[in-house]
């Protein structure tokens, strides 16, 4: 596929972007950017979400995965759907009801101080983490479709995807956030659905066909109830998945300050639960997609890459045609970008919430702030995407779930200790159980088949991150004197 051709799509892509961002950001306040106004439609917000919580890793990583670990992944999506009831019956109400525009300022209310610094420190480290190794992904497609063809370094790649976030985020925030990333994911879907579509198409199978082709064949199995050490098994699967949404979206900034942009705590609900419903048949058409290209390789002899996540697009960029080419790139510049703009201002956000005490500053002091902040996220996204390619040699999949196990388990453990005790704490000594929850978790992980007999974790680590947080809470709980 031509560079210039490449090129050339992407420009029309970003123009409209672009102009999206230009004309719902016109008037926008500081207000606008980190709320939207409370006006959002909750359908927009609903499908939007879905390009948001996908990204580029699902986008790529999880056809790849296929080959190895079959539709095993689909347990941990199943695992979402009490996860994801749990925060629009549990979590969604309590931020309403204390109308918050960072979800940390509840730790405040909670604790204290220290405990509410140190949430939105661990989020922060969690979203930038995360979003880099997202941006990651779009970063080496463009690289090998664009850059490389032409002499341009990564290190250019990288200040290009960034700066064009930049670009259409820096002014409307939220408010424009909301409608780009209706729009990107109208452009993953339709990459995904058309993808598979053209795939079957050339291995001459009709829509019957496809179904019995991939039901039968070795990528299809779903549950895994035999070995409780394999991390495939079903139950550690599951509720990997229920923690992973509720930590994830439930409370994680960038997901639910979307959430509560909508107009109230109703619109906000079904928001959450159609959102949810729809994720589970994306996932579902995303491992379909992930078997068509294992079997399509296998049946045309073609090697599979020993990182699969280069599976998806050595196949798309090179042996399935100009029209899935174009596709997968639009997928894969939708999936990322609509998951990297959100993350931005929600970093904003949070960092200007929770740290420079934004509600007492004049607009104008407010609207400068913000920039510069924005601008400084930006900065470091492009500093750790830089880090992260010399120092990666896993699966984008599994190392976004192997950090968040480590950063989202301390949120895990304040929050559930808020919600479901009323016992005070000394605030004070919350960060040191912050920090040391992931230190013993990294030292379970490193160690857990000495110590265990064998047993090796997986996603569920987070599970036990969070449960260490908690108890180290309740061993700091004050004493009356």
């Amino acid at each position: 596929m031509s560079p210039v051709l490449i090129l050339c799509i992407l420009l029309g892509y970003f123009s409209m972007l672009i102009a999206v961002a230009w004309y719902t950001s016109r008037g926008a306040t500081t207000e606008s950017f980190f709320t939207a106004d409370k006006s959002a439609p909750w359908y927009l917000v609903a499908f939007g979400m879905i390009g948001t919580s996908l990204s580029g890793v699902t986008f790529i990583s999880v056809p790849g995965a296929v080959g190895g670990q079959s539709f095993s992944y689909f347990q941990m999506v199943l695992g979402y759907l009490p996860g994801y009831a749990f925060i629009a019956l549990v979590l969604m109400p309590l931020y309403y009801k204390l109308n918050l525009v960072s979800i940390y300022s509840y730790l405040d209310e909670r604790f204290g101080f220290w405990s509410h610094k140190t949430g939105s420190f661990f989020f922060l480290l969690s979203r930038t983490i995360g979003s880099a190794f997202r941006l990651f992904l779009a970063a080496v497609v463009l690289q090998l479709g664009i850059f490389e063809p032409w002499g341009i370094p990564f290190e250019i790649n990288v200040l290009f995807t960034i700066g064009l976030i930049w670009v259409y985020t820096f002014k409307g925030g939220l408010k424009t956030i909301i409608f780009t990333d209706t729009l990107q994911t109208f452009f993953l879907v339709g990459a995904l659905i058309i993808s598979v579509v053209l795939i079957s198409q050339q291995l001459n199978l009709d829509a019957a066909g496809l179904i019995k082709t991939v039901s039968e064949s070795s990528y299809s199995q779903i549950f895994f109830f035999d070995d409780f050490n394999d991390n495939k098994h079903f139950v550690k699967q599951f509720l990997a998945g229920m923690f992973i949404a509720i930590t994830m979206t439930g409370m994680d900034q960038d997901l639910m300050q979307k959430n509560l942009s909508c107009k109230n705590i109703r619109e906000a609900q079904k928001n959450m639960l159609s959102f949810c419903t729809v994720l589970v048949f994306v996932n579902l058409l995303f491992l379909t997609l992930g078997a068509l290209l294992y079997i399509y390789a296998n049946t045309k002899g073609i090697a599979v890459p020993v990182k699969t996540d280069q599976l998806y697009p050595l196949l798309a960029l090179n042996h399935f045609g100009t029209v899935v080419a174009i596709f997968f790139l639009l997928g894969i510049t939708a999936s990322s970008y609509a998951s990297a703009d959100s993350a931005l201002a929600a970093l904003t956000t949070a960092f200007c919430m929770d740290f420079l005490d934004f509600k007492e500053k004049p607009e104008a002091l407010r609207a400068r702030l913000k920039f510069w902040v924005h601008l400084g996220f930006s900065a470091l996204l492009y500093v750790v995407i830089i880090i992260f390619r010399l120092i990666n040699d896993d699966s984008v999949i599994n190392a976004v779930f192997k950090v968040a196990g480590y950063t989202y388990g301390p949120l895990l453990g304040l929050f559930m200790f808020g919600l479901f005790t009323k016992i005070k704490v000394r605030d004070a000594w919350v960060p040191f159980i912050c920090v040391a929850s992931p230190i013993i978790c990294y030292l379970l992980d490193r160690y857990s088949q000495v110590w265990l007999g064998g047993y090796k974790f997986g996603f569920e680590l987070l599970i036990i991150n969070g449960g260490i947080t908690f108890l180290g809470l309740l061993a700091s709980q004050k004493r009356d004197s």
